[in-house]
C-alpha cells in the first residue's frame, strides 16, 4: 500500500513538474512572439517623417566703404527677394530604443532631432555698386547667410514646427497602442508613459 501511495506521489510530482515546464515554454513562446511583434511595429514605423512649408523674405542690402577718410564713401546695395521651400523632417529609424522582455517594457531613450532643411531661391533687383565697391562673392555669402538665418527664426516661430511635433507624435501612439494592448509598459527616459496625452513627454 505504501509502494502504491509512494508511486502516485512521485507520478503526480512528475507531472506537475512537466506541466510547468510546458507553461513555461508557453508563457516564454508567447514572450518572443510579442517581442518580435514590437520589433516589426517599430521597425514599420521607422521612417522619415516630413511637414513642409514655404516662406519668403525681402531683405535689403547695403554696404559702404570709406574711400580716404569719412569723407568720402563708396556705397552698393541690392533689393533680394527670397522664396524658399522648407522642410522639417524626424527621422523615425534613429529612436534609440531597448525592449526589456523580462519586464515587459519598450524603454525608448532618446528621439531624434528634427532636421531642418532650406532650399531658398534668391533673386536680386535693383544691385547698384559705385566704382570702387563693387559686388563680390563675399557680399553674396553674406546676403545668403543672414536671410537662412532669418527663415530659420521664422520656421523655429512658425507652425510648420509644431504641426511635424504632432506628425511625430501621431507615429510614436503606435507605439502605445500596441505596447498597451498585449500587458507590455512603454518608457521614455524612464518616465512610464500611462496614456495616450502622456506621448507629449516624447516630444523633443
Amino acid at each position: 500500500m505504501k509502494k502504491i501511495f509512494l508511486g502516485l506521489v512521485i507520478g503526480a510530482t512528475l507531472l506537475f513538474a512537466f506541466q510547468t515546464c510546458q507553461d513555461d515554454k508557453e508563457d516564454k513562446s508567447i514572450l518572443e512572439e510579442n517581442s518580435m511583434l514590437i520589433q516589426q511595429e517599430i521597425t514599420n514605423v521607422s521612417k522619415l517623417v516630413v511637414t513642409e512649408g514655404h516662406f519668403a523674405e525681402v531683405y535689403n542690402y547695403k554696404d559702404s566703404k570709406e574711400l580716404f577718410g569719412p569723407l568720402l564713401r563708396a556705397e552698393k546695395k541690392a533689393l533680394v527677394v527670397v522664396n524658399a521651400d522648407v522642410t522639417v523632417a524626424y527621422d523615425l529609424s534613429k529612436i534609440d530604443f531597448e525592449i526589456d522582455e523580462a519586464s515587459k517594457t519598450v524603454k525608448i531613450k532618446s528621439i531624434p532631432d528634427a532636421e531642418i532643411n532650406l532650399n531658398p531661391d534668391f533673386e536680386y533687383y535693383d544691385v547698384t555698386a559705385d566704382y570702387l565697391n563693387q559686388f563680390d562673392a563675399a557680399d553674396y555669402n553674406k546676403i545668403k547667410k543672414t536671410v537662412k538665418a532669418s527663415l530659420m527664426k521664422k520656421v523655429e516661430a512658425s507652425a510648420l514646427r509644431t504641426n511635424a511635433e504632432n506628425r511625430l507624435i501621431s507615429e510614436l501612439q503606435k507605439f502605445y497602442i500596441l505596447t498597451n494592448s498585449m500587458g507590455w509598459r512603454l518608457t521614455y527616459q524612464e518616465q512610464t508613459i500611462e496614456s495616450l496625452d502622456g506621448l507629449q513627454l516624447l516630444k523633443p
